[in-house]
């Protein structure tokens, strides 16, 4: 009988699964941050170059007589 009290009171004191849970909530968060974060700079980035295509389109010399183009859609360009 005393070797379960001894039992109980060590598993009444272990604050091991607690402290995993905590850390395992705190990756969470940190990696939900981390994709809010990737995701706002490309679509930031993306916008950037789309802008930067629509002012371009046309403008550029590739000859005499023709012009560079720019499709934003496809990200392609000559």
């Amino acid at each position: 009988m005393k070797k379960l009290m001894t039992m109980a009171r060590q598993f009444r004191d272990d604050e091991n699964g607690a402290a995993m849970v905590e850390y395992s909530i705190l990756i969470g968060i940190i990696a939900g941050a981390a994709i809010l974060a990737i995701v706002a700079i490309g679509g930031w980035v993306s916008g950037r170059f789309t802008g930067l295509c629509g002012i371009l389109d046309g403008k550029g010399i590739l000859t005499a007589t023709t012009k560079g183009t720019c499709k934003a859609s496809t990200g392609t360009g000559t």
